[in-house]
């Protein structure tokens, strides 16, 4: 049997890395703090393998096809954007095909990978989570970027099979949860269906697998352009109520959101709380330790959740 040993759900930004904070009280400082007080907490628990649920940014998927959930199973490369880790992962095998097996038997049917790219969404909650130690990794890439969106229903039902598939898995060691995402942050759309986005971006989020590469380098300064702003729109309100309803395992009133309201109070970078829903349905207990920093230079809320206590400064 497989041991569960906690869930970590922590918010992402290439602005960690690209406008590091410049002192303890600068922007990003309170995160940045209490994201290595969580590593800390992680270390401790020594986990053999850790799954990261978390999106790509159109660096491995794009809309050629475009799956909901992709399992990485054999090789897991990183992309390296945004100063984020580039090369090889280590990779759980044999966790991965035992989670492939049950998940597939309670009726999900996951595109896999043998040799799946992964950016920050995935390796840069990895890395401040499980620093250098290059625990084996379970990467589970869930879309989150533009429709067609995996219903939040539909991903609780996901984790729920997830967590069985785990618990049951055929790999005798403690496992670590890790989703990436979210919170609050409004992106420009990426929907190929959208009057507004222009030729060049259209033929990129559909086209770009030809030559990621190329289009990461056509795209990434107009990412870097949006931050640094510290006007830019982050929703305190609702980022604190959601970290609020995970602390009571109210996953009902989060799936109860339709997929406009959400994009309406959270932006189109919201949808990545589909991946912490799908971590606290695996892990199936209560965040008992939460943070919470706005930080709008790096356009996003960032908050992080856990299921297992997290010292705090000073403490004993």
């Amino acid at each position: 049997m497989t041991e569960i040993v906690g869930l970590v759900a922590i918010s992402h930004s290439p602005f960690a890395q690209l406008l590091p904070p410049t002192g303890p009280t600068a922007p990003g400082a309170r995160f940045l703090a209490d994201a290595e007080r969580v590593a800390a907490a992680v270390s401790e628990l020594a986990p053999d393998a850790v799954i990261v649920i978390g999106p790509d940014h159109f660096h491995a998927n794009f809309y050629d096809l475009m799956p909901p959930f992709v399992l990485g199973v054999e090789q897991a490369t990183g992309f390296g954007d945004f100063g984020s880790r580039s090369g090889p992962l280590p990779v759980a095998e044999k966790l991965a095909w035992s989670i492939q097996e049950r998940v597939t038997a309670a009726g999900f049917d996951l595109a896999l990978s043998y040799a799946l790219t992964v950016d920050h969404g995935i390796v840069q909650s990895y890395e401040m989570i499980c620093g250098t130690a290059d625990i084996p990794v379970v990467p589970l890439v869930v879309n989150t970027t533009a429709p067609p969106l995996p219903t939040m229903p539909r991903c609780i039902q996901l984790g729920r099979a997830l967590g069985n598939a785990i618990r049951s898995a055929d790999f005798a060691g403690r496992v670590l949860l890790i989703a990436s995402g979210g919170l609050s942050h409004w992106l420009p759309s990426a929907d190929p269906r959208d009057p507004d986005l222009d030729g060049e971006r259209r033929a990129g989020v559909i086209h770009g697998g030809r030559d990621p590469h190329a289009f990461d380098a056509a795209r990434e300064p107009r990412i870097r352009a949006l931050g640094g702003d510290p006007h830019t729109q982050v929703n305190i309100e609702w980022d604190t109520w959601f970290l609020d309803r995970l602390r009571h395992a109210d996953l009902a009133s989060i799936a109860a959101l339709a997929e406009d309201e959400l994009e309406r109070v959270a932006g189109r970078g919201g949808n990545e709380i589909r991946n912490w829903l799908i971590g606290a349905a695996t892990a199936a207990t209560p965040f008992v330790w939460t943070s919470y920093e706005p930080v709008p230079e790096w356009i996003t809320g960032m908050g992080i959740g856990t299921t297992f206590p997290v010292d705090q400064p000073n403490s004993a």
